[in-house]
């Protein structure tokens, strides 16, 4: 456990350094959008999200998958803090920069606990009423509830053999231990 003298606690079952801010999600729903798009956040993440509640969110594309991710602000910084060392004179890291920030939109929940999903953003993960809000660690994805079985279903096949390539490596780094 990392202990700089502040004061620390234990964030679920990882004993964490308050500083670091690492928040792990937990839980998949699922819930419902109404016609103009606004999805009202479970309970249960309302909960483990209340800290995040007055910085706001980013909702974003998500990069490999039809599906939109909702990063609480304070993730969102450290994720741009990564980006923003990136050499922007390099065209691959410009244009990675741009296509990664496409779409993206500061989000807020409305008093009775919803948030708005933007029209092009909809449109990008094909929500319809039926919606899935899944915990991906630190970040929530919104899925098409229909999209998200069937990503789930296309990937329980090939699960084994990727688990085993991410997390079975000796050095717990994944990849091969080539």
């Amino acid at each position: 456990m990392v202990k700089s003298g502040k004061k620390w606690e234990l964030f679920y079952n990882f004993g964490i350094d308050k500083t670091i801010k690492l928040k792990t999600l937990i839980g998949t729903y699922e819930c419902k959008a109404d016609a103009k798009g606004r999805l009202l956040l479970p309970v249960a993440l309302k909960k483990q999200l209340a800290s995040s509640m007055g910085s706001g969110f980013v909702l974003k594309r998500a990069v490999f998958q039809p599906c939109l991710e909702l990063y609480p602000m304070e993730e969102w910084e450290a994720l741009m803090q990564k980006v923003n060392k990136l050499n922007r004179f390099k065209k691959k890291n410009n244009d990675f920069i741009r296509r990664f920030t496409a779409g993206v939109k500061p989000i807020e929940l409305d008093a009775s606990g919803r948030l708005l999903i933007p029209k092009d953003l909809v449109g990008f993960a094909n929500i319809t009423k039926e919606v899935v809000v899944s915990s991906a660690v630190n970040i929530i994805e919104i899925w098409d509830k229909d999209l998200y079985e069937k990503a789930i279903d296309d990937a329980a096949n090939d699960f084994a053999d990727l688990a085993e390539e991410v997390m079975g490596s000796e050095s717990g780094e994944g990849g091969t231990d080539d």
